[in-house]
């Protein structure tokens, strides 16, 4: 279910810093008349950070009711409290989510056994499709491969978004566990290199401005069209750097925000684009077309 052309939404705000629903569902048809494969709201691209817990919620509703099962949505739904994010998964899945994306635990640094026993707890007590998220740069903790090939003993842990830029890493899931869970690359660059090794798609970041694009070199892998996707995968790099010029979602917005797409607003800590990353962020988007 969760596989292909993913991508993490953002999530746009109005004037007065509130939800903008109405902007928000005409990002979600713009990326399922793009071919997106899922859609993910509340993730690290999402802002869920800054969202409150009615905000939240209000986000994965408006994704499901606009998206109205065309597609799957892996809502967002992690915490850095085990019990917390049982209680957003569970609210998640009372609205119509089809799985749940989780991350890590973040500040509280747990260990190995803490990170197993976050994930069983949460799968024992949600009844819905799980994907793990992995992404140390921001939580503190990278879970480690034995880790993740524990958790995939569990029935409902369909698959690990590995964001922690370590292809050795993913590949040993992959070899030791990949007919029990998926693989899936956190990481738009590492996209070709993960699937070339046997993951099955991205979670992007990308995806918000190119998911035609993004889509089109999934896709091509999928076909085993090798030279298209290394031709797809080397045009998109630029794009894929630029995205991380500064801290995500800033750059992604921005670009959005550019292209007409969205306001440029962002919530503290969170602020926009200094000048000179900027200029290189236009610069790039300039080269492929989109402003």
């Amino acid at each position: 279910m969760f596989q292909g052309s993913m991508v993490a939404i953002i999530t746009p705000f109005d004037a007065q810093g509130n939800f903008d629903e109405e902007t928000y569902r005409q990002l979600v048809e713009f990326q399922i008349e793009n071919g997106t494969d899922v859609i993910v709201p509340c993730g690290t691209t999402g802002e869920s950070a800054t969202l409150d817990y009615a905000e939240h919620d209000q986000v994965i509703k408006a994704c499901i009711e606009q998206v109205n099962k065309r597609v799957p949505i892996l809502a967002g739904t992690g915490s850095n409290a085990t019990a917390e994010a049982i209680a957003i998964s569970q609210h998640a899945k009372e609205m119509g989510a089809d799985g749940v994306l989780l991350v890590a635990p973040y500040y509280n640094k747990p260990s190995q056994e803490g990170l197993y026993q976050n994930f069983k707890a949460l799968a024992e007590n949600v009844a819905i499709p799980q994907v793990l998220y992995n992404v140390p740069g921001r939580t503190g903790v990278n879970m480690t491969a034995e880790t993740t090939i524990r958790l995939a003993e569990i029935s409902n842990i369909v698959a690990i978004k590995e964001a922690s830029g370590d292809v050795i890493q993913a590949s040993e899931i992959i070899a030791r566990a990949g007919d029990k869970i998926n693989v899936i690359s956190g990481d738009d660059f590492l996209t070709l290199p993960l699937m070339a090794c046997g993951a099955k798609g991205v979670i992007s970041v990308t995806a918000n401005i190119m998911p035609k694009e993004v889509k089109s070199m999934v896709q091509a892998v999928q076909e085993m069209r090798w030279d298209d996707a290394r031709k797809l995968h080397l045009q998109l790099l630029d794009v894929h750097q630029s995205m991380f010029l500064e801290s995500n979602p800033v750059p992604v917005k921005t670009a959005s925000a550019l292209m007409g797409k969205c306001r440029i607003d962002m919530r503290l800590p969170l602020v926009e684009m200094q000048e000179n990353t900027l200029e290189q962020l236009k610069t790039i988007l300039k080269k492929h077309s989109l402003i």
